[in-house]
């Protein structure tokens, strides 16, 4: 179901691969039902959605799956010039020991080779490297062809676009370029954040953020751990990702963390030395995790701090008013008797009458004879008087309760 929204949110075709087949337990019309509840009505149902039924196993179908995504793109008339400079996407990339950068690309458009220059987001290379999905070296890649390559400054982010430039020093000069105005973006993003006006307001509870730096493996786990942040449905709190990115937790992560007093989150990566050494002299916090659910669970714990309490009222006793005596110095008081539970001097009350609640507040004092007393337990007798209420008769009915902060969960 994600899969078909991720394609219909994108407004792409969808061709349905019905995998495993040659299993005899296999049911492709179950499958197809299913499909048809998401609206995805195959062709030979009367619908518009290609279904092949194949064996990644076997290999059955999957010429014809081949020949249905080639008709498709006929019909939607895709094409793409294989003499001009390639341009594409990343779908995935990570860093390496020995190997260093590493990213697959999708060419789009034009064919990518064997030393280009290109930019890619942030960073940019010299294609000193290429693989295909196989793993062999390869001095080309033609459209519609995806490829791994290595020789980059830094690890893109899956999604990014690339293109080819004519030389490695324009390749530098805009990489630095884009560098130097996501600086200055994070320097404006900061300062935002350090604003009076937000302080305050984060300040007196009228507004709460918890500020991530998020740094992986590989871009995959990124996704997933954002993915894990998306499903907390939150009102009263911003979730706000400063910056993410795959490699070790460096230097400039622990700034952007100081500047913005952001927590820094590292998933199956560890900050290098100068990192460590500002981590210690700064005091930022600093976590990192090898398993996705206990990251998940340590920030639902950090979230679940900051939301306001929930107030729940507590039933403590209750007492009925069997006399009533008007004093000029202390108002009314009542006589009572804790017909259930107990109260205490802290408590809330409300006072009822037939059944309609009269007040509701705090004890203006609470007696045993002549002496003042902190609680007073069920079958005995006590006198009561009430903030700023005086309006007390026999038979009324005083309710007492405790307010208990729960701890609200997500």
């Amino acid at each position: 179901r994600e899969a078909i929204d991720h394609a219909r949110a994108a407004g792409v075709s969808i061709i349905v691969a019905l995998n495993k087949i040659d299993k005899p337990q296999a049911n492709p019309d179950m499958v197809k039902k299913q499909l048809a509840a998401l609206d995805l009505v195959p062709e030979e149902w009367g619908g518009k959605t290609i279904v092949v039924p194949v064996s990644a196993k076997t290999g059955q179908g999957i010429n014809e799956l081949l020949e249905m995504i080639l008709l498709e793109s006929q019909m939607l008339e895709l094409k793409a010039n294989p003499t001009r400079p390639a341009s594409g996407v990343v779908i995935e990339a990570k860093l390496t020991k020995g190997r260093g950068p590493v990213a697959t690309l999708l060419v789009k458009n034009g064919t990518l080779y064997l030393n280009d220059c290109l930019v890619v987001g942030l960073h940019y290379a010299k294609i000193r490297a290429m693989f295909n999905a196989q793993g062999q070296r390869v001095n080309e890649a033609p459209p519609a062809y995806p490829v791994e390559i290595l020789g980059l400054s830094g690890v893109p982010l899956a999604g990014e676009e690339f293109f080819v430039v004519a030389d490695e020093k324009i390749a530098k000069e805009l990489s630095a370029k884009r560098q130097e105005r996501q600086r200055q973006s994070q320097m404006k993003s900061a300062r935002r954040i350090s604003l009076e006006d937000l302080h305050e307001q984060i300040k007196e509870g009228k507004l709460k953020e918890l500020r991530l730096i998020i740094k992986a493996d590989v871009q995959g786990s990124v996704e997933a751990i954002k993915d894990v942040l998306s499903k907390l449905n939150l009102t009263e709190i911003n979730i706000v990702i400063l910056h993410e990115g795959v490699g070790d937790i460096n230097s400039s992560d622990i700034i952007l963390a100081v500047a913005s007093d952001a927590l820094v989150l590292g998933f199956n990566v560890a900050p290098d030395g100068p990192a460590r050494e500002l981590i210690v002299k700064e005091g930022v916090d600093v976590r990192t995790y090898n398993v996705i659910y206990e990251l998940a669970n340590d920030i639902k714990a950090a979230v679940q701090g900051m939301l306001e309490p929930k107030l729940k009222k507590v039933f403590m006793g209750r007492l009925e008013v069997k006399k009533v005596f008007r004093l000029s110095r202390a108002g009314t008081v009542a006589g009572c008797f804790v017909s259930k539970g107990r109260i205490t001097r802290q408590a809330n009350v409300v006072l009822k009458r037939n059944g309609e609640a009269l007040f509701e507040g705090g004890l203006a004092s609470l007696k045993r004879f002549k002496d003042d007393v902190r609680e007073v337990q069920e079958g005995f007798e006590c006198g009561v008087s009430l903030q700023n209420f005086d309006n007390l008769q026999e038979g009324d009915t005083i309710e007492a309760y405790e307010i208990q902060k729960v701890m609200r969960k997500i």
